[in-house]
């Protein structure tokens, strides 16, 4: 299949209109017709209804492999450009809000360094497509075992520190003077789902055989500042780091006890590392 026509395929399907489509590529309307047209013609089948527009069972059927399909090319693209590419200019980490402890920051260089925070699914992605020259990833595990990372493309990965996990609750909850706790023990409490700020409850529920781990309250975004202050507010637990956990007005960090696990954090690059990059990647697994 051409890649411009999937590309144009999944626009339309993504929007649902062709002359959407057409202003956000850049083509003509007429054009944007042609290349859906030529895609069915290719796979003998119709993918899109017009009115209104909808993936047919078929193109539901192409979206499913059109996204792996295109990132990976946009990744090759992205890895024989870095090969080739002229000297470096500057430096682009992008990180999940947990993975930048005190240490990440003070390896930080002291000029030429963007910092992208994303969410965690999307750091391996811009490391894939060029987006960034380093990455980091974090989440739960067991001690030294390496995280499930999607695979996106061929990537180097790198252990970057691992440290305990620690239960938020406002200093007044009846649990806050617990010396640890166990997380099967706390399957029924409230919980703050806040998957792009904190370590999601997927994660706690892989960990502790698949208990349910309700949210309370959902919070999508990435500053783990105001996922504290939920905590602190009384609106739900939530897990994170240790260093993340400690010293927060009005709550207590709790040890996790069992199941023995940690907070991983792993540095992700493509290709070979030169200049600051390579001497922030030694930094930080060092």
């Amino acid at each position: 299949m051409d890649p411009h026509l999937l590309r144009t395929y999944v626009t339309v399907a993504r929007l649902a209109s062709f002359s959407e489509a057409a202003r956000e590529l850049g083509y003509t309307q007429s054009a944007v017709s042609q290349h859906i047209q030529a895609l069915e013609q290719d796979l003998g089948a119709p993918l899109l209804t017009r009115r209104p527009v909808l993936p047919t069972a078929a193109g539901e059927r192409l979206l499913e492999h059109a996204g792996p399909l295109l990132l990976r090319l946009d990744a090759a693209r992205a890895d024989v450009v870095r090969m080739a590419a002229a000297p470096e200019h500057g430096l682009t980490l992008a990180a999940a809000p947990t993975a930048l402890g005190a240490h990440v920051l003070a390896a930080l260089p002291a000029a030429g360094v963007t910092l992208r925070v994303l969410v965690r699914e999307a750091v391996p992605v811009a490391v894939a497509t060029g987006t960034a020259d380093l990455g980091l990833v974090d989440g739960l595990a067991a001690p030294s075992d390496p995280l499930r990372l999607p695979d996106v493309a061929p990537l180097t990965t790198r252990g970057a520190g691992e440290e305990p996990v620690c239960v938020l609750l406002p200093d007044a909850h009846p649990l806050a003077r617990r010396p640890g706790l166990r997380l099967a023990d706390l399957a029924d409490a409230r919980w703050l789902d806040a998957p792009d700020a904190g370590l999601p409850l997927t994660h706690l529920r892989a960990a502790n055989g698949g208990h349910v781990f309700r949210p309370a309250l959902r919070y999508d975004g990435t500053d783990v500042r105001t996922l504290t202050a939920l905590a602190a507010a009384g609106r739900g637990l939530t897990l994170l780091p240790r260093s993340a956990a400690t010293g927060i007005p009005g709550t207590v960090a709790v040890p996790v006890t069992e199941p023995r696990v940690v907070h991983r954090t792993e540095l992700v690059h493509a290709g070979a590392l030169r200049g600051a990059a390579a001497a922030l990647a030694d930094a930080l697994t060092g």
